[in-house]
């Protein structure tokens, strides 16, 4: 109560006086615990900043697609609530949490399917016994992959890759998969080549230009819809093709390596099941049965009924629809920063 308090105020306290007047009041989200024990601590918020609190709404494990924030993807950690298998094996995904990762939520469509184990990891071990490991996005990729260079991860990556195992590289994870990357946008050297070498899972090269990508993909007669955001681009690929949408490659395949820059490509049900079937023979899993009836759309819209029925019963809606029209009066500018609270 104490700490939700000092970030309330303190969050107000160090705002300029214009953005202070943008301030009508305060919602406390993901409260764990009993609310009434917070409510003396929002009164003295009240007084100390003329803002009421027009809510308390309560953590809900339900709540887990589409989180996207990155300081929600901890290491370690399982993605969604795994549900048991349809057959006699499931299937475990390590998903590298890459320091600089962006777009997490393309692994999320793969945990909602039963059997389907979806695990954040950072260390060299944790890919040991995984089926399948994901390369994710990344806002920085020549750093990012110095990266799994320096912890080790890259070595246990390529060694998976040896063993038969399936790897996935999705957008700036692969173009760490290719052969050689010339970057002079996002992580230019101190030579101004910018010039990497890849994991080389995937005989191709990246080059980056100033310019990003920016498309959206709905590609009806192929059941696909995506979307890029990039500024690598493919100038050179020896691979097959994974897929193609619009008479062009989106992704190249390699025994069982991977790749494309198709964000949302397994919100698919169609694609996502056919090719976790792939995933599972390759990974011999044989024993592995994919579900028919799992809807990722559906569930994104079960979540926003969830968090619609939150809204409704823990939070003032009529109030919060009534700042439109204008507060009745202006809130106080706090001029006394941290100190001034008890």
């Amino acid at each position: 109560s104490e700490m939700c308090i000092r970030d309330s105020f303190g969050t107000v306290a160090v705002l300029s006086p214009q953005d202070q007047a943008l301030i009508k009041g305060f919602i406390v989200n993901k409260f764990r615990g009993d609310p009434s024990l917070l409510a003396p601590g929002l009164d003295q918020l009240e007084q100390l900043t003329g803002r009421p609190t027009y809510g308390v709404l309560p953590y809900s494990d339900e709540l887990w697609l589409d989180t996207e924030d990155s300081l929600s993807v901890r290491a370690g950690e399982v993605v969604g609530r795994p549900a048991p298998p349809l057959g006699s094996q499931g299937l475990r995904v390590a998903a590298v949490r890459l320091p600089r990762i962006s777009n997490s939520t393309d692994v999320e469509a793969l945990a909602c399917e039963p059997g389907v184990t979806v695990r954040w990891v950072a260390e060299p071990a944790q890919l040991a016994d995984a089926d399948i490991v994901v390369l994710p996005g990344s806002k920085a990729t020549v750093s990012d992959l110095q990266w799994l260079r320096d912890t080790g991860l890259a070595e246990a990556v390529l060694a998976h890759a040896r063993r038969g195992g399936v790897v996935l590289g999705v957008c700036g994870g692969m173009q760490m998969l290719c052969g050689r990357i010339e970057d002079r946008v996002e992580s230019v050297q101190p030579d101004g080549r910018g010039r990497t070498i890849g994991l080389g899972l995937l005989d191709a090269d990246i080059v980056f230009q100033p310019e990003k990508v920016l498309r959206r993909w709905e590609v009806s007669s192929a059941g696909l819809d995506g979307y890029e955001i990039h500024h690598g681009r493919v100038v050179r690929c020896a691979e097959q093709e994974w897929f193609t949408a619009a008479g062009a490659a989106q992704g190249y395949v390699r025994g069982a390596v991977f790749g494309t820059h198709l964000h949302g490509l397994f919100d698919n049900d169609g694609f996502r099941r056919r090719w976790l079937e792939q995933a599972a023979q390759a990974a011999g899993r044989t024993g592995f049965a994919v579900a028919t009836d799992v809807s990722v759309p559906g569930r994104r819209d079960a979540q926003l009924d969830v968090m619609a029925d939150l809204l409704s019963a823990h939070l003032d809606v009529d109030a919060v629809l009534d700042l439109l029209a204008g507060p009745p009066s202006a809130a106080p500018i706090i001029t006394t920063r941290l100190g001034g609270l008890p």
